[in-house]
């Protein structure tokens, strides 16, 4: 009897200290407690959305202004209120805000993956934020028919704390208009070491935000600058536009599993600087490619690489859904830039509104002799499997 008390004595006092141990645990890659808001409040989901002033009954989430729990099929009006994945989601009105506290390694890079649809306003938008760190996301572009958009953002942890917050800025005269954000994930990201012979950090794009396996829109990047703090490592967003990450479980992908898909022609510009020696000729190769995504074509990108750039289109080919393509350039200085857009504004031939565009993947940059050099060792690579295969 005295064995079984002291059992559940320990028991009891594990159970008052495991919320407090779980707060403590480090964020893990995926979805963060409760991301797809389908956990129950404590007096289970309600039969109408939630719509009042004050904090809101969002398990793990915390919450200022007006923020509903809407389910799929909910209807507002003449409208069917749109939930990303599963049967809820949260939705922000005039100035309202969801927060939740995550523990992170200080110093690291994290990116957050989300989804978001807009509601009643064309010109509604998003601000994403760990202080000191935020963004405001405009959501009035829709890049796919299916009214919603899976996001990321990337912040540097500061501290060991981290407050993920979500918060709708706009002011709408309707105060239940608002953002319907879903899926919210996070994942630590790493910079992928530069491969030999190659200036181009993370060039093949296989580092970069988490993707849900069950999401076939891939995933956009918005407008970033800033080259130490992005959710693809070395590159950046340096237009008004979004640019798309995509993986081969979904899309048709050049090589590995992942890579970028040019959706917004001239207004979607990705780049990175490389390190380059001056008055050293070099080549900048790459992947072009298509999503087979029932893209309209013509598909073509503008390559850029120091002060040259070249128009280049994909030549379809029956045998592949991808072409090799080069840029040959002299280095002006000890960093220069490459970038890519695409020429055309590309829609979907099956709904002829969702966005898309040429894919490009494993982009490399090497001194054009070292380029010559191992062109001329795969040749000889080919010559001589030739002859062995005749001489078998």
């Amino acid at each position: 009897m005295a064995r079984s008390f002291t059992r559940m004595k320990w028991v009891s006092i594990f159970m008052i200290f495991l919320p407090h141990l779980a707060l403590r645990a480090m964020a893990e890659d995926g979805l963060v407690p409760n991301g797809d808001f389908e956990t129950s409040p404590s007096n289970g989901f309600p039969s109408k959305a939630l719509a009042e002033e004050g904090p809101t009954d969002i398990p793990v989430w915390k919450s200022t202004g007006t923020v509903e729990l809407v389910r799929s099929g909910q209807k507002q009006g003449g409208m069917i209120l749109i939930v990303p994945q599963g049967r809820h989601a949260a939705r922000l009105g005039n100035d309202a805000e969801i927060r939740q506290d995550l523990t992170v390694e200080k110093g690291s890079v994290y990116s957050v993956t989300f989804s978001a649809a807009r509601t009643c306003a064309q010109l509604e938008s998003l601000n994403v934020s760990v202080a000191p760190a935020s963004q405001t996301i405009d959501l009035q572009t829709l890049y796919n028919v299916q009214g919603w958009d899976p996001y990321a953002w990337a912040f540097s942890a500061e501290e060991d704390k981290a407050s993920l917050a979500f918060k709708n800025p706009g002011m709408e005269d309707d105060p239940t208009c608002g953002p319907i954000i879903d899926n919210i994930a996070i994942k630590k990201l790493f910079t992928p070491d530069k491969p030999k012979e190659n200036a181009v950090t993370n060039g093949d794009f296989e580092e970069g935000p988490w993707m849900f396996r069950n999401t076939s829109l891939g995933v956009l990047l918005p407008t970033n600058l800033d080259e130490e703090t992005t959710s693809l490592p070395g590159w950046i967003v340096e237009s008004n536009r979004a640019i798309r990450y995509i993986d081969s479980d979904h899309y048709a992908v050049p090589q590995g599993r992942r890579a970028v898909e040019l959706v917004s022609g001239k207004e979607g510009i990705i780049s990175q600087m490389v390190e380059t020696t001056a008055n050293k000729d070099y080549r900048l190769s790459f992947l072009l490619g298509h999503a087979d995504d029932k893209c309209k074509q013509p598909l073509a990108v503008m390559a850029f690489a120091g002060d040259q750039a070249q128009n280049i289109h994909y030549t379809p080919n029956s045998n592949s859904t991808f072409q090799t393509a080069s840029v040959n350039f002299t280095a002006k200085a000890e960093r220069t830039r490459i970038a890519f857009y695409s020429v055309y504004y590309n829609t979907r031939s099956d709904d002829m509104s969702s966005l898309c565009g040429p894919v490009v993947d494993d982009v490399r940059v090497w001194f054009s002799g070292s380029a010559r050099i191992g062109l001329a060792l795969v040749n000889l690579g080919i010559v001589i499997l030739g002859l062995l295969w005749v001489l078998a």
